[in-house]
């Protein structure tokens, strides 16, 4: 019998799997749906290259999933890593750390310590190795992930950070201190080696996979979740076409936000209404899918005669409050850069719900993006500085500008609205009176037992920052809860 089952090899599975199975007493078992490389030679080169980002449509280690982005029906696209490490694999290398009112935030929604700004550090420093701030208190030099800065950046950054400069914006030394928040322009720590991406596959789980009591099995795919009453004893799972059943002490699902809701919803863990509709015999009537955000993005095109070089694909942000500016190093349209215009804390938020029970056919996903007048607020003034930055660069703007009446510029936000890809929340943290809550502060699925998610999923408030290096936090945490 395994102590612990993990469902999901993701950014976050990988990390709890290398930490739980530091106890040689303790048995643990992970699935996931991706392709498994045991040696780093294996792995594809352009999962390694931290200067591309490896999303071609037809890629093997990618999920696709489409998304509704506002009430007017504007359709986008999410994909998510589907290959171990997750998408710490396939993202930006993008690693800074969610602000302390964020966690001060969390804490005061789900009533507990747990998740404090002060609680949290640790799980932080034992992440990384940061080489340019190790020695900081706040910072780790001993973690499986190292963190570093970019030391030449490219000249479509520098122009931004001059830029940025002479319009008044001051510079963050470290985004990652527990004092940098409000306005400024900071460079990005990114989780990278030499030019590769280090995904917590390679960083946390490959190092560690020979260990006897750890088994790690990949292409299986979690078809739901299987119960004695309220008690989870294992999975469901299909693999080389055939259906079969593990079991296990405990399941600790870590598929992500869209794949863990999926897989308690088809489990019988969800809106009871819904289930019933889709033919789920219903375990526990929960609001999983019920809430979530993300992060709404704006992209302002422009053409800058500045040479292109192998970098990775954002060197700075500027954050303004509540919104970040990202000069992207990647051009998305040849012959034009991008600057990304994010809303990080909106107040809008979506929802998730199964379209099938079959788990072959995507979740239905609505994010409901500018529903708030406050989120369009934020995003038409953001757009207004994001384009004085352009001029200042002595660029050309190639996106026509937003208008200055609000409901026409409405429109335009509509017209150019994108999404950054972190969806978080629909397992959302909180005490069990909380009739938006699935888990409890420890990450434990209410209304059952020998269930846990942890991942993104199980976020209770909109993140200031972009989640990665909050999500490797979660498992890190995570792993030191005690056991019920």
């Amino acid at each position: 019998m395994t102590d612990t089952l993990i469902v999901g090899g993701g950014t976050a599975g990988c990390v709890l799997a290398a930490r739980l199975s530091e106890d040689p007493n303790h048995t643990v078992r992970l699935l996931e749906a991706g392709p498994l490389w045991t040696a780093p030679g294996a792995i594809p080169a352009a999962l390694r290259d931290a200067t591309r980002l490896p999303l071609a449509a037809d890629a093997s280690w990618l999920w696709h999933y489409p998304v509704r982005l506002t009430d007017r029906g504007g359709m986008g696209n999410i994909v998510r890593g589907k290959v171990f490490g997750g998408s710490s694999a396939v993202n930006g290398s993008y690693f800074v750390r969610a602000t302390a009112a964020d966690f001060a935030a969390w804490a005061g929604v789900v009533g507990s310590s747990w998740w404090s700004p002060d609680a949290v550090l640790p799980a932080y420093r034992r992440s990384e190795n940061d080489h340019d701030f190790g020695v900081q208190p706040w910072h780790g030099q001993s973690g499986p992930i190292p963190v570093r800065r970019t030391a030449n950046p490219t000249p479509v950054s520098t122009g931004f950070a001059a830029a940025c400069a002479a319009v008044g914006f001051p510079a963050i030394a470290d985004m990652n201190a527990p004092d940098a928040t409000g306005n400024g322009l900071g460079l990005v720590p990114c989780n990278t080696e030499a030019g590769s991406r280090v995904s917590t596959a390679d960083c946390y789980l490959l190092p560690v996979s020979a260990r006897p009591n750890l088994a790690v099995h990949g292409s299986v795919s979690v078809v739901r979740i299987l119960f004695r009453g309220t008690d989870a004893v294992g999975v469901e799972v299909l693999r080389d076409g055939r259906v079969e059943t593990l079991s296990a002490d405990r399941i600790v699902v870590s598929a992500g936000a869209i794949e863990s809701a999926a897989i308690l919803q088809r489990s019988g863990i969800g809106p009871a209404e819904h289930l019933r509709a889709l033919d789920i015999p219903i375990v526990h009537p929960a609001p999983v899918g019920g809430w979530c955000t993300d992060h709404p993005e704006i992209g302002l095109e422009y053409r800058l005669s500045v040479p292109e070089h192998a970098t990775v694909p954002l060197e700075y942000v500027l954050t303004i409050d509540d919104i970040e500016i990202r000069p992207y190093t990647v051009p998305f349209t040849p012959g034009q850069w991008r600057l990304g215009v994010a809303l990080m804390r909106p107040e809008s938020a979506g929802v998730l719900r199964l379209r099938s029970a079959d788990p072959a056919v995507p979740p239905a996903i609505e994010c409901r993006y500018l529903a708030a007048e406050h989120d369009r607020t934020r995003l038409r003034a953001a757009v207004a500085t994001a384009a004085g930055i352009i001029r200042e660069m002595g660029a050309t703007a190639c996106t026509d500008p937003i208008p200055g009446q609000p409901r026409a510029a409405d429109d335009w936000l509509h017209a150019n609205l994108a999404t950054s890809q972190h969806l978080s929340g629909t397992c959302r943290m909180g005490p069990a009176h909380d009739d938006r809550a699935v888990v409890d502060e420890l990450c434990r699925v209410h209304g059952v037992s020998g269930l846990s998610v942890v991942d993104l999923s199980v976020v209770p408030v909109a993140l200031s920052r972009g989640p990665q290096a909050t999500t490797v936090m979660i498992a890190e945490n995570a792993a030191g809860f005690p056991v019920r």
